[in-house]
């Protein structure tokens, strides 16, 4: 059974508090496994959410401030101690590459073969996803240093419609063979086309857009996503602040999500300046400008992709 999710193993932003660890998040998809910005502690995150090394497949780095990237060394020497057979993915921007050299090669231990590098450069840059069911794109932000984020995109798919599929005497393998192929002889010697019979299904969508400050590329990449996972580092009162050092606030992570026409929110990467009680106006000056679903990312939460959209019935056919 396919497991499409978001793990939060860490949503705190520069410095962790009692219930914060730094970021990490792990969105499960189909067997594959995307670690985004392993913060310190993320190896004992994963323990605590029922998680190995084995589960990760690509490791995404927006950019390489500490509380996004100083869990790699841990994680790439877990990979290797746990021998992890399949290939890792790592991308991170290209202009860090000698920070990532510091982090792949940390310390002293059995190195493992299995790492892939994928630099990042450019304004937008398609990634080799190989045989994955899912492609994905970076898109340069706009933070003190050079950032990325990040869009998975599945394909779109069809949906069938047996009564089409009746009408015409398509059945058992020639089912197949039409989704397959697009075309089938009938066995009454008819043509049938795919989009006779069939409706579009939307292919699902993951934005992920860390530290940056407002810019179209955070538009672009949220665009139409099932799910967008967005820093809210302040609140809005604090919008000068956060416009300085090229954060968000959560307003401006609605203003987004509403203008990309997301379907789920979830706000994370929160500064320890604010307390707990704090928490739910997140949530309502998110809410001020986005009516979809909001939620409040806490460590170890699992959250599942939203139900996928429904099938287009307009047919092209």
């Amino acid at each position: 059974m396919s497991v499409r999710d978001l793990l939060v193993l860490g949503s705190a932003s520069a410095v962790p508090t009692k219930t914060r660890n730094h970021n990490g998040y792990l969105l499960r998809w189909d067997g594959h496994g995307l670690l985004f910005d392993p913060g310190e502690g993320t190896q004992r995150q994963m323990t605590f959410a029922g998680v190995t090394a084995t589960a990760v497949t690509w490791i995404c780095l927006t950019h390489f401030h500490g509380d996004h990237c100083l869990g790699v060394p841990g994680m790439i020497q877990r990979i290797a101690r746990d021998e992890v057979e399949h290939v890792v993915n790592a991308a991170f921007p290209a202009s860090g590459e000698e920070y990532w050299r510091r982090l792949r090669h940390a310390t002293s231990f059995y190195d493992t073969s299995e790492i892939a590098e994928h630099p990042l450069a450019g304004d937008t840059v398609r990634l080799d996803t190989g045989p994955a069911p899912f492609t994905l794109t970076a898109r340069r932000l706009d933070h003190s240093i050079e950032a990325y984020g990040y869009r998975l995109e599945e394909p779109d798919g069809v949906t069938m419609l047996p009564g089409e599929l009746a009408a015409r005497g398509v059945r058992g393998p020639l089912v197949r063979r039409l989704r397959d192929e697009g075309r089938v002889t009938a066995p009454d010697g008819r043509t049938v086309a795919l989009e006779e019979v069939s409706v579009r299904r939307p292919g699902q969508k993951v934005a992920f857009v860390m530290d940056t400050g407002l810019c179209p590329a955070a538009y672009e990449l949220a665009r139409d996503a099932d799910m967008l996972v967005i820093e809210s580092t302040f609140l809005d009162a604090d919008a000068r602040l956060a416009e300085e050092r090229k954060h968000l606030t959560a307003g401006w992570a609605g203003e987004i999500a509403a203008a990309a026409s997301v379907r789920h929110l979830v706000l994370t990467h929160f500064s320890e300046r604010y307390r707990s009680e704090d928490e739910p106006l997140f949530a309502e000056q998110a809410a001020a400008r986005f009516d979809g679903e909001i939620t409040i990312a806490h460590d170890l939460d699992r959250i599942p992709m939203p139900r996928r959209r429904s099938a287009s019935v307009a047919r092209t056919g």
